[in-house]
């Protein structure tokens, strides 16, 4: 390969089928030893593909953000309109990836497309995405309610400490388990993949029964009787709003971070990401008209992050709303365990390809097959992000913190799409699921509205922190891909060179687990490397 073409992914892995028989970018025909350590790595078929997504999005944002949305929409009728908005958002976003993940199906996502299509400055778009992926607590913000719900259930009042000491514990099982038994972790994360759904179908059960007349309240919620009531005029409270919805969708590209583990990975993909989206999005909309014939409005401004409990209390008695609001944290438990899965194998692939420092040390799966290195990466950066913002806007800070640099990535990544659409035949794009070009332009145009629209300044006090100043979390969103830039100066330009040495990209396969990837190595000034990008 040549410095002046783009990265392609080699025979073995172009356009969905992993061909064992074929030979690699150099000619070579993978070994026995080779095929047999990658189909021993294939673990993952359609259910715990849905799973995985499943897991990803339904966390607590369901539970938690209602509230916060109908307060930043002011009416219920924009406020379901919200939701129907952010399902078709996250449905052309799953059409993105679908069309990514079947033409590149490998594991690290967002990663590989980026890489493929953004190729000046050599490195720069690696670099930035490291950024991005090892400076963000993705797990924290439902390690949070998983907190205050457990307490809740408890009837313990919820504090500052006692809630993130409990989200520090939920956390911290997470790590454990992936890190030290990866198969029964991956088996946990299916039990309460099935219970979230359990779930989500109890709480639109109690929405027909609560709009049968049968709520446990003297006076009946009449939020559908001129539902626009109230309606907002605010970009800040509408953009704001749509985060939150966003936040309740992130997950839906979960399955294309363990494409390299996935049994026939183009139909896995094709089959679980729209029925896992799809799914969950009809679910959200029956859950929000629940609480809204459940709940009066008054009261789910009041609840917070509470709502679903309310709701529980209202159709079932105050037993059942304890009893239901463990099974709120063990969803919010579910979502962690699928994020600290999935991150921990994004820093182990940084690791893998010699991107971060000691890269040997979070590149290894020792001692217990796992990437114990990658997810105590992601556990100590929930933590930091879990203790470090302020009393009463830690969550809403987290939620928004990681909202706001994936809405960045998502635009790049919908971007480059659209230029291997503009030039299919340079680059021979042809992958075997086609998104189509208007479905990838609204995607990228979602997404931009998402990253200009917060610089808004709130309006009648919509601010959605307590202390913090509105725009803090594009600050720190952008400041996060910033450090990136910061290290690709560091890694790709300065230290080559003081070092005198160039650093090239080379496609290899890893004697160990048979998995084809891309590797940084250190050449000396004047050496021709085999094959470089």
């Amino acid at each position: 390969m040549t410095e002046n073409k783009p990265l392609v992914p080699s025979a073995a892995y172009r356009y969905g089928t992993i061909d064992t028989s074929a030979p690699n970018q150099d000619g070579e025909v993978a070994s026995d030893h080779i095929l047999d350590a990658r189909q021993a790595k294939l673990q993952i078929g359609i259910p715990t593909a849905v799973f995985l997504i499943v897991n990803r999005i339904i966390g607590t944002g369901i539970f938690a953000t209602p509230g916060t949305i109908l307060a930043l929409s002011g009416s219920v009728g924009l406020s379901l309109i919200m939701w129907v908005v952010g399902m078709i958002i996250a449905l052309a976003g799953t059409a993105v990836f679908i069309e990514f993940g079947t033409a590149i199906p490998k594991n690290g996502g967002e990663k590989n497309y980026l890489e493929y299509v953004f190729t000046k400055p050599k490195f720069l778009t690696s670099a930035l995405y490291t950024g991005y992926v090892v400076l963000l607590g993705w797990a924290s913000g439902n390690s949070v309610v998983f907190g205050e719900y457990i307490l809740h259930a408890a009837n313990v009042e919820v504090g500052r400490w006692n809630q993130r000491g409990v989200g520090l514990t939920c956390i911290t099982f997470a790590f454990l388990v992936h890190g030290l038994f990866l198969k029964w972790g991956m088996r946990l994360q299916n039990v309460l993949g099935s219970i979230k759904i359990i779930i989500i179908l109890i709480m639109v059960v109690a929405g027909w029964v609560a709009l049968a007349g049968h709520a446990k309240l003297e006076e009946k919620p009449n939020n559908f009787h001129d539902a626009f009531e109230g309606t907002t005029g605010s970009a800040y409270g509408v953009v704001t709003a749509l985060y939150n919805v966003i936040w309740s969708f992130a997950g839906y590209s979960n399955a294309n971070y363990a494409l390299s583990e996935t049994k026939n990975p183009v139909r896995t993909l094709r089959i679980a990401a729209p029925l896992a989206v799809g799914f969950i999005g009809t679910l959200y909309i029956l859950v929000n008209i629940s609480y809204f014939a459940a709940v009066p409005k008054e009261e789910m401004l009041e609840a917070k992050r509470l709502v679903a409990a309310s709701l529980f209390r209202n159709v079932f008695g105050e037993t059942a709303e304890r009893a239901l609001s463990v099974f709120v944290a063990l969803s919010a438990l579910g979502n962690v365990m699928s994020v600290i899965f999935s991150q921990g194998r994004l820093v182990q692939e940084l690791g893998r390809e010699g991107i971060l420092p000691f890269s040997k040390f979070w590149a290894s799966n020792r001692p217990f097959n796992a990437p114990l290195a990658g997810l105590f990466w992601h556990w100590l950066i929930c933590v930091i992000t879990i203790l470090a913002p302020p009393p009463g806007d830690a969550y809403n800070f987290i939620l928004n913190l990681i909202s706001y640099p994936l809405a960045i990535i998502n635009t790049f990544v919908a971007a480059g799409l659209v230029h291997l659409y503009l030039h299919r035949d340079a680059w021979n794009w042809h992958p075997p699921f086609n998104a189509s070009l208007p479905v990838v332009i609204f995607s990228m145009l979602s997404n931009i509205y998402l990253v200009v629209a917060p610089f808004m300044p709130p309006e009648g006090g919509q601010n959605v922190y307590q202390s913090l100043p509105y725009w803090i979390h594009c600050v720190c969103g952008f400041g996060v891909i910033f450090a990136g830039g910061v290290y690709y100066l560091v890694w790709a330009v300065a230290m080559p060179k003081l070092g005198k040495y160039q650093l090239v990209r080379e496609t290899i396969i890893d004697e160990i687990d048979g998995w084809e990837k891309n590797v940084f190595v250190k050449r000396r000034l004047g050496e021709l490397p085999a094959t470089t990008t």
